[in-house]
């Protein structure tokens, strides 16, 4: 399972950015999908996960401005991300998960900043 992230860039704080993660299976209704950051010094944290059967869990710190979408025919996973802030500032990773295992995509970087 191979995964390519894409859609990181440099945006002002409140801004919006949306990432997208290309997955090479055509079948990924059947994983959970999860979205990852790591900001300089800490480590790597959940942002969001869409389960196979659609059900979304948030970290707290993005509750109610990121939006973790799927849309299983273009074997692909999103992250709208909205009212953006500098402690979003982190490289993001996706995640493809079943039977207990994990695939991960390569990072795509988000800046915050002025």
């Amino acid at each position: 399972v191979q995964l390519q992230a894409s859609g990181g860039g440099l945006v002002q704080p409140g801004g919006s950015l949306r990432l997208a993660c290309v997955v090479s299976e055509r079948i990924i209704r059947i994983y959970d999908m999860g979205w990852y950051r790591q900001a300089p010094g800490k480590q790597r944290e959940l942002v969001a996960v869409i389960k196979s059967g659609s059900n979304t869990n948030y970290a707290d710190s993005v509750k109610g401005r990121f939006t973790i979408s799927r849309d299983n025919a273009k074997s692909t996973v999103y992250l709208e991300m909205n009212s953006l802030k500098p402690e979003d500032t982190a490289v993001y990773y996706c995640s493809a998960q079943i039977y207990g295992l994990t695939f991960w995509g390569k990072e795509t970087l988000v800046t915050v900043s002025s």
